[in-house]
């Protein structure tokens, strides 16, 4: 369930991003702490591996079913909404990248789409690097999701909802 709300809320805000953004200078929502700005990107955070985007969405598509084939297992609500989280946000960004240009059925590149990313906080004010990578709410929920994996893992929490004990040496 939270996957699909995750999905949908990446989906809609992209096309409203795309409707109101494109071709437009930022939209100012909280000077120099909050912009929405479009941008396409064909790499992964910080625009890393831009000439990648095929190794991006096949990764994305393993991500899926790695996380579908691990939810027969669950047994644990953390776990539920850690994964729920990262469902949600691959398969967004994975349908950017099979549907959105320069990918799509008809064109001649597959499994090439750029992601849409609208979301910029302290625009050109980020410490210690000059910016802060653009995003977009399927980013936002894997960054979570992937926080809260770390989290249960350090909890020693295991899928199955069951606690792993450490042993005495």
């Amino acid at each position: 369930m939270l996957a699909a709300v995750i999905y949908a809320a990446d989906l809609v805000t992209k096309t409203v991003a795309l409707r109101t953004l494109e071709g437009q200078a930022p939209h100012v929502v909280i000077p120099d702490v909050l912009q929405f700005r479009l941008i396409f990107n064909s790499g992964a955070a910080f625009s890393i591996g831009t000439g990648m985007t095929f190794v991006f969405t096949l990764i994305a598509a393993g991500v899926v079913v790695a996380i579908v084939r691990t939810a027969r297992k669950l047994g644990s609500r953390g776990w539920a909404f850690t994964l729920g989280l990262l469902l949600g946000g691959a398969l967004g960004n994975l349908t950017d990248r099979l549907l959105r240009y320069p990918s799509g059925f008809g064109r001649p590149k597959q499994l090439q789409g750029h992601v849409v990313d609208f979301i910029e906080v302290l625009p050109g004010h980020f410490p210690v690097i000059d910016y802060f990578p653009v995003f977009n709410i399927a980013d936002s929920a894997i960054v979570c999701g992937g926080i809260l994996a770390v989290i249960l893992a350090w909890r020693n929490v295991q899928i199955d909802g069951s606690k792993e004990v450490a042993k005495d040496e």
